[in-house]
């Protein structure tokens, strides 16, 4: 993984790459940006491996191929958690302001009017959690967006669920690509194992989102 990087994976430039896809999937979900995200984590894990492996490894020369620069776990999750939470806010308001002709394009898209209809009193009722769940499934964080924006909540409803999706995001991408790089090494490998870990974690959020809401009891 670290190989097909190349030099980007020890160059500033990882923030601004990771940023500007992690900011734009909410838009063009095809952007492999979890993807990314783990794999600037498993070089960060290159560095810290290299540290610890000490003259062994350079006797060995078992990482020769680590690029000197490393990216900083930190810095990489604060740009991940800072785009995530933007790209969000931009397809709030862009749905919010969208007038008839995005209302229009809502009402033939069934994901995007299921999500507007469960999230008309998820928010409001502080069971935001589906906006949560749904920013690990495929294309979950722009139905879910747009859905709310459409719907007319308010921001204060939605960024605090917003955030803490992103929270939980970032934390799980580059914690998979930082752990894994550690434990099963910053090979194809580790990276492998995390990307399907990560795409796991989508299936099983698609599957919670598509499931029917429960029908309200009765008295």
């Amino acid at each position: 993984m670290l190989e097909s990087l190349g030099s980007l994976a020890g160059s500033p430039w990882i923030y601004a790459v990771v940023a500007l896809s992690v900011l734009l999937d909410v838009f063009l979900p095809v952007l492999p940006s979890g993807v990314l995200v783990i794999t600037a984590a498993t070089a960060a894990a290159a560095g810290t491996t290299t540290a610890a492996a000490g003259t062994t490894t350079g006797a060995t020369g078992t990482v020769a191929q680590v690029p000197e620069e490393v990216p900083s776990l930190l810095l990489l999750m604060l740009c991940a958690f800072s785009a995530s939470v933007l790209g969000d806010l931009a397809a709030f308001r862009l749905a919010r302001r969208g007038g008839e002709r995005l209302g229009r394009a809502i009402a033939r898209s069934r994901r995007l009017t299921t999500a507007q209809e469960r999230l008309g009193g998820t928010l409001g009722g502080g069971r935001g959690i589906l906006v949560v769940i749904a920013r690990f499934a495929p294309a979950g964080r722009s139905v879910v967006s747009l859905g709310a924006g459409a719907a007319h909540r308010k921001v204060r409803e939605f960024l605090p669920w917003s955030a803490l999706a992103a929270v939980a995001w970032t934390g799980y991408s580059a914690g998979l690509g930082y752990f894994g790089g550690q434990w099963l090494g910053t090979t194809w490998i580790g990276a492998g194992v995390s990307v399907l870990a990560l795409f796991a974690a989508g299936a099983l959020a698609a599957y919670v989102i598509r499931r029917p809401a429960p029908a309200p009891a009765t008295v």
